[in-house]
């Protein structure tokens, strides 16, 4: 890929920042310290996850105005969401490998321009199918930002503040979401469903600038020995160890199928299971608020717009308060994770009675469900970013992250097809219900084999390449 700077061993992360630290030299007093740019870093991950996905994830707020110009089935708009994520169920492994050779700054970047692109392209849609082709090239773009955004903030922050960071990080994506849920259709009313496309390419293409000129690599040289040709830079993640001399590379088959053992590593089930059974949940949420309210409740358009808006923040703030207690909890990130599930399947039994029919009741419940079924994925993104070998927090990011894409390509259609076949919204809630709770259990058993066993590693997944992996390939712990 173009401009993209390979990572290489013995190169310090900082090189080409001007550092000396970097180089093996050390800090001279009184020179600012480094570290603290990584709250710039969280800044330009948080605003770009939310320019990124303004769109993508705002499109179940145009549900009434598309269903209205395009005469869209509750399944055909369902597909609109899915079309955006089905190509990351590939894409996404693609994003983690690229992430572990080259730089964040242009794998994120150039997706994020991928995305805005692609959204200007689509203003030009004929009617339904070509749209559904132009969010298949959104999805393509879009698949770098999650892990890689991700990836950057993880190699900041050491794991007393990455549950935080990631739950600030990871924010923005129900911000970007709230935000274009309260723009999105007043641009849609006032000048067709177009003009929403176009707003979000702008936004897109402005999170992609702002990543590609502020990011930076950590300087991860500064809390440990200088780095030399013979200390490997614990933040430059290579693709793959170096075949002995003389040797050939495995083939990428013998390659792919070792990486992809880390699916029958214990840690990877509860990651996996809690992943898919909430992103339905999220992805529910969004889609089907403005919808549950308008139809089951006869709460009115603009007013069911509002409460998905205050869904939405309250997963903005469910991201971060949930992050921070992760960070503290003695049950660790699968507890706080665990919570959440709790949560939403008691939401959802709430919904399925009459009580879900209450305007004012309905409305409560379905901020719960924002604040929970949001708010679980800065916890889990971290628990998967301390589980990565050495070296592979990129295609583990991927790899976890290809599970959920699972449920999102198939939740959101199928959830509205089975909305028009019945009728009724119980069922959605229903089956939404037993999928989480059935999740829970199996997630949570296999959590407490894994703290029996006291698995080597500190429960860090095994590495593909054979070799054992510190207790975590990110940033090192630095205080401030």
């Amino acid at each position: 890929m173009v401009g993209m700077r390979r990572h290489t061993r013995g190169q310090g992360p900082a090189a080409g920042h001007g550092d000396p630290s970097a180089r093996g030299g050390s800090r001279a007093a009184g020179d600012p310290d480094p570290w603290r740019y990584r709250w710039a870093v969280l800044g330009i991950a948080t605003f770009t996850q939310a320019a990124a996905g303004f769109f993508v994830q705002g499109i179940g707020a145009l549900g009434i105005s598309l269903q209205r110009d395009l005469d869209l089935s509750t399944a055909q708009l369902g597909m609109l969401v899915s079309a955006s994520q089905l190509v990351p169920l590939v894409g996404l492994l693609v994003a983690g490998e690229l992430l572990d050779r080259y730089n964040e700054r242009w794998v994120v970047g150039i997706g994020a321009c991928v995305v805005a692109v692609a959204l200007g392209v689509g203003s030009a849609a004929p009617g339904y199918v070509p749209l559904l082709c132009v969010l298949l090239v959104v999805g393509a773009g879009y698949s770098t930002v999650q892990p890689g955004g991700s990836k950057s903030v993880a190699s900041w922050f050491d794991t007393s503040r990455r549950g935080f960071a990631m739950g600030v990080r990871q924010a923005g994506l129900p911000l970007g979401a709230a935000l274009a849920s309260a723009v999105l259709p007043l641009l849609a009313e006032a000048h067709g469903w177009r003009s929403a496309l176009v707003a979000g390419g702008f936004v897109a293409l402005l999170g992609a600038g702002v990543f590609m000129v502020g990011y930076r690599r950590p300087p991860s040289a500064l809390s440990g020995p200088p780095v030399s040709s013979t200390a490997p830079d614990p933040s430059a993640a290579p693709s793959a160890p170096a075949p002995p001399l003389g040797e050939m590379p495995a083939p990428l088959s013998t390659r792919l199928a070792a990486r992809l053992r880390l699916l029958r590593a214990p840690s990877m089930v509860t990651i996996v299971l809690s992943g898919v059974s909430l992103i339905s949940v999220q992805y529910a949420v969004g889609v089907l608020t403005v919808l549950h309210l308008h139809e089951a409740a006869s709460v009115g358009a603009g007013t069911a717009a509002l409460v998905l808006v205050a869904a939405q923040g309250a997963g903005v703030a469910g991201r971060v308060a949930l992050a921070v207690r992760s960070d503290r909890s003695r049950s660790g990130r699968h507890g706080t994770v665990a919570l959440c599930m709790v949560a939403v399947v008691a939401g959802m039994v709430v919904l399925m009675t009459p009580l879900g029919r209450n305007p004012a009741l309905a409305c409560g419940v379905l901020v719960w469900l924002g604040f929970f079924g949001y708010g679980w994925y800065g916890p889990w993104v971290a628990h998967v970013t301390e589980s990565a070998p050495a070296g592979r927090t990129g295609f583990t990011l991927g790899l976890a992250m290809s599970g959920n894409q699972v449920a999102i390509v198939l939740m959101p259609p199928a959830l509205g097809l089975l909305r028009d076949l019945t009728g009724s919204f119980t069922v959605v809630w229903g089956l939404l219900s037993a999928l989480t709770a059935v999740a829970l259990v199996v997630t949570t058993r296999a959590d407490r084999r894994v703290r029996g066993q006291g698995p080597p590693d500190g429960g860090v997944l095994p590495d593909p390449a054979g070799a054992r992996p510190p207790a975590s390939s990110a940033a090192p712990h630095r205080p401030d």
